[in-house]
């Protein structure tokens, strides 16, 4: 399939409509008086039924007449039923009216509009009414009992259009989040087939960072749950939409750094989320072994993350800021980090940490020995462990021109190898040995 996510018009992430103007007011009264008011009210809202009955009625008629006219055509909402819909969209986050969708049967009559469709917008939309929809348990439950909805929400990850994709993903991800129907969305992503290279394709070829952002937290969430999965998309080598065994396959590690590439400049918490997809994957043998790889992208992976650490979390003026603010990005960075650095033996060139690294580290360690209040913070406290193990490691291989090179620029005094050595002691005594030899 061409891919036009690159093209598209970003949209906002929102849990309603992604357009900040079109807040509906109410929907037209359907009759005077205050009883009547009443009876035609949704719940304890102020919205009609009456004017929602006549949205999605019309919505049926105008897909389906176009639809025998032309099948083929490109569709085009007009000015009026985009904002109708999109007040529907708005609506169903409250959670009277998405039982009154899910009563009026609507996620049915959503799925006939978005099988007929050939309008993006009103895919998106109607995606998105389902989305908010999901927000609420109980219809969260409903949707996803439905075999067929189910089934062409996962193909609409091979969809063109980011808005729908966009929207596609964050339903997916509200659903994976409920955990009575957790489970069930599982085993349908497994059976799936098309789910992992859909993801790597839009990792790999979009630069719409809202949406690359969501796809990042809708892979975290999958293997966060289900560690099986991880290995077996680790292993897969998709090939690309066009289908041709020719093509190059799609590997997810070298697609998952892609996109965080994509998002550095723009989306520093996008950064955290695949960080974290990444320290999950070196925690299992599979994901090891293909960082570990003479030709995978376990050294373009760790001279990324040495950049950002170094660049854009931790300047040499600012790291006090950065351990309060960057802390939780800092965990996953190290954490990286201290595995690839163990698993580059079979690499072509050897990843020797930067003295801007290791100075970093040595700071992280001599703050922790100064700063006894830091051990009552989780995050920090995590930090720490990770850096005095990961410098356990370093001082067993660090080469002299690197030890030199911290004395001359000043990284390496008397207080910094003080607080260096009691971090590491007694646990690591070979490593300060080492060292100090």
């Amino acid at each position: 399939m061409e891919n036009n996510t690159d093209d598209a018009e970003q949209k906002e992430e929102n849990s309603s409509s992604p357009v900040m103007d079109r807040n509906p007011s109410p929907p037209p009264e359907a009759a005077d008086g205050l009883e009547t008011e009443d009876v035609d009210a949704i719940g304890d809202t102020v919205y009609s039924k009456h004017w929602l009955f006549s949205t999605l009625t019309r919505l049926i008629h105008m897909v389906t007449d176009l639809s025998e006219e032309n099948p083929e055509a490109q569709m085009k909402l007009s000015d009026d039923d985009e904002e109708d819909l999109c007040k529907v969209w708005d609506m169903a986050m409250d959670k009277d009216v998405a039982r009154f969708l899910q009563e009026f049967k609507a996620a049915d009559i959503l799925l006939g509009v978005i099988s007929k469709s050939r309008c993006p917008r009103l895919t998106e939309i109607c995606v998105g009414i389902l989305g908010n929809m999901a927000c609420f348990p109980d219809t969260c439950v409903t949707l996803s009992q439905k075999e067929d909805l189910c089934a062409v929400l996962l193909l609409l990850l091979g969809d063109a259009d980011p808005p729908t994709l966009l929207e596609t993903s964050r339903l997916l991800l509200t659903c994976l989040s409920h955990k009575d129907v957790c489970s069930l969305w599982l085993q349908r992503i497994r059976q799936q087939t098309s789910v992992c290279p859909n993801l790597c394709f839009i990792m790999c070829s979009s630069t719409n960072t809202d949406l690359l952002e969501k796809v990042g937290d809708l892979v975290d969430k999958l293997f966060d749950l289900d560690e099986e999965l991880m290995k077996s998309w680790i292993t897969a080598k998709p090939h690309n939409k066009k289908g041709d065994e020719s093509d190059t396959p799609l590997d997810l590690t070298s697609c998952l750094l892609e996109a965080v590439k994509q998002l550095r400049s723009e989306k520093l918490n996008g950064i955290e989320i695949y960080l974290h997809i990444f320290q999950l994957i070196t925690t299992v043998e599979e994901g090891l072994e293909n960082f570990a790889a003479p030709n995978g992208p376990g050294k373009a992976l760790w001279d990324f993350v040495c950049d950002i650490v170094c660049e854009d979390l931790c300047q040499q003026n600012d790291l006090e800021v950065a351990l309060h603010e960057q802390k939780s990005t800092l965990v996953q960075a190290f954490a990286v980090l201290q595995a690839l650095y163990r698993c580059q033996d079979q690499w072509r060139s050897r990843a020797d940490p930067s003295t801007d690294l290791i100075w970093i580290i040595l700071r992280l360690c001599q703050h922790h020995s100064e700063n006894t209040e830091g051990a009552s913070d989780e995050q920090l406290q995590a930090l720490f462990e990770i850096a005095s193990e990961f410098l356990a490691d370093l001082c067993i291989h660090i080469p002299k021109e690197a030890v030199l090179d911290l004395v001359n620029k000043g990284y390496l005094t008397a207080e910094i190898c003080v607080a260096a050595a009691t971090s590491l002691l007694p646990t690591y005594k070979t490593s300060v040995s080492a060292s100090f030899t």
